[in-house]
């Protein structure tokens, strides 16, 4: 979502619910298509063309490979297709990155640089549009002789920007026939209403902490180094997660159901639950069309330890083009090989503190890997957090106003308030409170957004 463009985005809202459920319903594919690709092109003028030339290649990508007698044909259109799809990527996403790379090296120093500004979504649609043409390929779902329909479910604005990913064979029967009801409509604002919450009123606080710290992690010292790392920890989660439940929620306005793309991952007692939880759509995507196409777990320990670091190298990759990402994804990698094999059995043994202990330290790091520009600037940065002094911005007294926010933020990350509301849900009150509470918090986010320069969608660039 583009929030520092709120006016359009508010009109933009209000109208396409609005028309949306006032269209007889062969109508509102179209309608909203048109209304997907406006969103695109509004921040994205010229690279819309790209999403369309996306659309076109696989529509008939996947008609094509159904119609062929033979598998041999199918699987020739399959690769060619998935070749177009990773092509695009991988020009707008890491020509950059190789060209940089080549340009060390004396021979090639002579090369021109390439700046090319990525398209926002591009990784999540084309994985999209990947999973649709191997699900065809397996015959795990029908190809779809709608452009309008596919053209849809490439395009579909609520999710995406950021995700989650959505298979087409799980969204096929909404394109066909799904039904509004003011249930779905009223959980859908509500749903809508915690994503944006964590987003503005959340996230972008912690965010703000985190550039603090990390623009001088020397002078933060070891507690500011910390508290910093934390901070990031709990923005990329309110940012992601929060986006997250805000496509969830506008689908459910439209009568869409998307998967659900976390389930408290910081509650986590080892990186292998952690990865179960966090960014679900993207790891069962790695899982269904990369892990087990490559032999999974039934080849023997050597191939899947291998296969596992594929998986983890490809999902480092994804994530951005910098070799940082690439090391965050072995990193992961290696420390999930290490469970598996060896330690797994040990941390189960463990009280439930530490457990989770181990697991949070771990993912603060990867964090800090994550979020740096490069590797020597993660290192440097953790070198202060293990091994850092006092600093010069306060230490302790620097950190102090944030308890607070700390506080709220731990508590928002895990089950607590979704289990306190599900208690209290039966109430007589509970729909009055419902409306007030979801009021308040649109006022605050508004409030917020038009008060405050500060508003990155961390997933945006990826």
């Amino acid at each position: 979502m583009v929030f520092s463009s709120l006016p359009f985005l508010l009109l933009f809202l209000l109208v396409v619910l609005l028309v949306s459920h006032i269209l007889p319903f062969q109508f509102r594919n179209f309608f909203l298509l048109l209304a997907n690709l406006v969103f695109y092109a509004y921040g994205e003028p010229v690279y819309v063309l790209i999403m369309i030339g996306s659309i076109l290649v696989n529509y008939f990508g996947g008609v094509l490979i159904e119609k062929q007698p033979t598998r041999t044909r199918k699987r020739v259109i399959l690769i060619l297709g998935i070749v177009i799809d990773l092509a695009a990527l991988g020009v707008f996403k890491y020509a950059g990155l190789f060209v940089g790379t080549l340009k060390q090296i004396p021979a090639f120093s002579g090369l021109p640089d390439v700046s090319i500004a990525l398209p926002i979504g591009i990784s999540f649609y084309t994985f999209q549009a990947v999973s649709y043409l191997i699900d065809v390929y397996w015959d795990d779902c029908e190809a779809s002789h709608s452009l309008v329909n596919f053209a849809c479910y490439i395009s579909l604005f609520p999710q995406l920007i950021a995700g989650p990913i959505v298979r087409y064979k799980d969204v096929n029967d909404q394109l066909i026939s799904r039904h509004e009801t003011p249930t779905m409509f009223n959980s859908g604002v509500r749903l809508f209403m915690v994503g944006m919450a964590k987003k503005v009123l959340l996230a972008n606080q912690f965010g703000m902490l985190w550039d603090t710290m990390s623009a001088d992690p020397v002078a933060a010292g070891m507690l500011g180094a910390w508290a910093g790392a934390c901070a990031y920890t709990l923005q990329i989660y309110f940012d992601f997660a929060g986006y997250s439940d805000m496509a969830r929620g506008l689908g459910r306005m439209l009568g869409f159901e998307f998967c659900i793309n976390f389930d408290y991952p910081y509650i986590s007692k080892s990186v292998t639950e952690f990865w179960r939880r966090w960014h679900i759509s993207l790891s069962t995507w790695f899982r269904d069309y990369v892990y087990i196409p490559l032999g999974g777990n039934r080849c023997g320990k050597i191939r899947q330890c291998v296969n596992i670091l594929i998986v983890w190298a490809l999902t480092g990759f994804w994530h951005g083009a910098g070799w940082n990402f690439l090391f965050w994804g072995f990193y992961y990698g290696v420390l999930l090989l290490i469970e598996k094999l060896v330690l797994g059995k040990y941390i189960k043994r463990l009280p439930a503190v530490f457990q989770h202990l181990y697991a949070m330290v771990i993912v603060i790091i990867g964090w800090v890997f994550f979020a740096s520009p490069d590797l020597s600037t993660a290192l440097a940065y953790l070198k202060v957090m293990f091994a850092g002094g006092a600093g010069t911005m306060g230490g302790a007294n620097a950190v102090l106003p944030w308890v607070g926010m700390f506080l709220l933020g731990v508590v928002g990350s895990t089950p607590l308030a979704k289990k306190v509301w599900d208690k209290l849900e039966g109430k007589k009150a509970m729909p009055l409170a419902e409306g007030v509470l979801c009021l308040a918090g649109l006022l605050l986010c508004i409030a917020s957004l038009v008060s405050s320069s500060y508003n990155p969608f961390l997933y945006f660039r990826f």
